[in-house]
């Protein structure tokens, strides 16, 4: 008789997605106990308290030689991971929420019965881990305007629902409120160069990439950032580009800047004097904080150990 396979350690965030907290506990349990699986359930109730459970989580994976699991949207799969990077543990993903471009960039079902078979199945592949500072991101991470979007979007869920069609009203009515442009010193592979932009997003994930048009998406699955930064423009053309990116047209328009790297570092611009130490807000995988600048963001040197599908074997030619 087989002996029974790690132990699942899930960090669950009951506020991700659109709700069904139950429905999810009650597949988890049923399948664990099916496979004959221990599981502990560490539910999130208070999204202030989603780090110091993540940490609690993985302190308990390595006790007991379990598997850290985030169940939730982006933003926890971040925090999980963040807490999960460096420890040693085997890393799964149980996605609840509205984009989860994390789990579904890796093959993983959006079923979380279908999700929790890939956990049970063990297998694993290393996933590449993007850092600003210190701080993980695995979709991306940015500043400037889109920051202030994503703030604005989670203004506009608590009114109105988690949809993508709320999502999209959101960043119309931030782009139709204006915005104003940083001035940054950028450093990538050697080269400096000065840059006036209302936002800079830096993209560690291609299944984003590739829908927004941006060819950098086969750069990130080499073991590279892609780093984009947009001209300045006018509400209409950034309309324009808002609308390109919906049909996965970004990639060939003309106010975009956008180059592969493995390293990139944002500084204020000279043109502003000696300001080292001011604060910006910047976003990872939908979460806003504070940081300050001078910003280093970079592939991190160690990856997540990730239980996701295996990749299909690929096809033998004939021979002829």
């Amino acid at each position: 008789m087989n002996a029974p396979g790690p132990a699942l350690v899930v960090v669950f965030n009951v506020g991700a997605g659109h709700g069904g907290a139950d429905e999810v506990r009650a597949t988890l349990q049923a399948g664990c106990a099916e496979a004959g699986r221990t599981l502990h359930l560490l539910q999130v109730q208070d999204p202030r308290k989603l780090g110091a459970i993540a940490r609690q989580a993985v302190a308990q994976a390595q006790q007991c030689g379990g598997i850290v699991v985030a169940a939730g949207g982006d933003g926890t799969i971040n925090t999980v991971a963040q807490a999960a990077l460096g420890s040693g543990c085997a890393f799964g993903v149980l996605p609840q929420g509205t984009f989860n471009y994390f789990s579904r960039a890796h093959g993983i079902p959006s079923d979380t019965a279908e999700a929790l078979q890939v956990l049970l199945a063990g297998h694993s592949q290393p996933a590449q881990v993007g850092l600003v500072g210190e701080r993980v991101f695995l979709v991306n991470a940015s500043l400037g305007l889109y920051p202030q979007l994503l703030e604005e979007r989670e203004d506009w869920k608590r009114q109105f629902g988690r949809s993508r069609v709320v999502a999209f009203g959101a960043g119309l009515a931030t782009l139709l409120r204006g915005h104003r442009s940083l001035r940054l010193r950028v450093e990538s592979q050697g080269q400096e160069r000065e840059l006036r932009t209302p936002t800079l997003f830096v993209g560690n994930n291609a299944l984003q990439l590739q829908q927004l048009g941006l060819p950098e998406a086969e750069a990130v699955e080499s073991g590279c950032l892609a780093a984009i930064a947009l001209r300045p423009v006018g509400i209409f053309r950034m309309l324009g580009l808002l609308w390109r990116g919906a049909f996965g047209r970004l990639g060939d328009a003309d106010e975009l800047i956008h180059v592969a790297t493995r390293q990139l570092t944002v500084r204020p611009s000279r043109r502003l004097g000696t300001i080292g130490s001011r604060r910006i807000k910047v976003a990872t995988d939908g979460e806003v904080s504070w940081m300050r600048l001078p910003l280093s963001f970079r592939v991190a040197p160690q990856t997540l150990d990730l239980l996701r599908p295996p990749a299909p074997a690929p096809e033998l030619q004939a021979v002829e």
